[in-house]
């Protein structure tokens, strides 16, 4: 009887595997009450982990694999592996759209972290603020473990920040007179501009060929945010600026206001930073989407080469009836 309890199949789901989530602080009952749609027999399951002392464990939370045709044994070892959760993220407009997201792939749910990600007492330490600290996030693939806390995530995501910014980078963002926050906030720009990756450095380049002649920077992304801020909708569609779009008053709003906005308007990627740290050097101030190669930009050096590719494009997305 003994040997059957153990060594015999006791699982009752028809997929080849299955995840279950075991939340922070469970109990023992919690624990079953969890396994029992996936147990044939809760008895022998029971069995078995008084007899491997499970119900004692104190840490029972997690992540856990269970495998088709897995006997209680094999079942209750599973319940002892937390499995880590391959968490990615990118191009999250906002702190909260990245919380949201964050939220779907851990135990820690979305308010939690928006929490965590503003504690006054945290960015005043690391030398953030409520409108830059999205910058921290770096996009990339990182691994957690899915019962992982709100403050947990954001400590492991300093961590990755910190590393991220080498002395290397740290060197070439001090030659252009930037931060680190301030790379950010500059390649966000960059990254919303352009998806051609090869065409980044080249933005870049105009960017900070602004700021260094004392220019504003004059960015559509920028203006598109800062609507989307005032409106409170980020979920609208906004194709082609217009010239009342331009009178946003907004801090993000570069047509109105010198320098930087004062935090990123959306989570650039590595390639986005790095085009900001290793700008293509060239005397261009201007540029334009193009209207031949579409995705790229027709680049300009004086206002009247610039009007002249600017006129290009107003005339090809007029004949497309793009209006918004």
């Amino acid at each position: 009887m003994m040997y059957r309890d153990i060594f015999s199949d006791n699982t009752k789901f028809s997929e080849e595997e299955v995840y279950v989530y075991i939340p922070t602080d469970a109990d023992y009952e919690m624990v079953k009450q969890t396994v029992s749609p996936f147990i044939q027999d809760m008895d022998r399951f029971d069995k078995v982990a008084q007899k491997k002392s499970y119900p004692e464990r104190s840490d029972k939370s997690g992540k856990f694999l269970l495998k088709k045709g897995m006997n209680s044994n094999e079942i209750i070892n599973a319940l002892r592996i937390n499995v880590p959760v391959n968490l990615a993220f990118n191009n999250q407009e906002r702190l909260e759209n990245f919380a949201g997201r964050i939220g779907t792939q851990i135990e820690a749910d979305s308010l939690s972290l928006l929490n965590a990600f503003t504690d006054q007492k945290f960015l005043d330490e690391n030398g953030f603020t409520k409108q830059n600290v999205l910058s921290m996030f770096v996009p990339n693939s990182y691994e957690f473990f899915w019962n992982t806390s709100a403050v947990k995530f954001r400590n492991k995501m300093l961590k990755e920040y910190n590393k991220f910014w080498t002395n290397e980078r740290l060197e070439k963002a001090k030659k252009l007179n930037l931060t680190p926050i301030q790379v950010s906030i500059l390649a966000s720009i960059v990254h919303k501009e352009t998806v051609k990756k090869d065409e980044r450095p080249k933005v870049a380049g105009v960017y900070l060929n602004r700021l260094v002649k004392g220019m504003k920077l004059e960015a559509d992304p920028t203006v598109i945010y800062a609507v989307k801020l005032q409106s409170n909708d980020f979920n609208q569609v906004i194709k082609r600026v217009l010239n009342k779009d331009l009178a946003t008053v907004s801090p993000y709003n570069t047509y109105m206001y010198q320098g930087l906005p004062p935090g990123p308007i959306a989570m650039p990627d590595i390639t986005a930073l790095d085009a900001v740290l290793n700008p293509e050097q060239h005397n261009y101030i201007y540029f334009c989407a193009s209207v031949i190669r579409f995705g790229y930009h027709e680049f300009a050096v004086t206002p009247a080469q610039h009007e002249a590719n600017r006129q290009k494009y107003v005339a090809w997305i007029s004949s497309q009836g793009i209006k918004r």
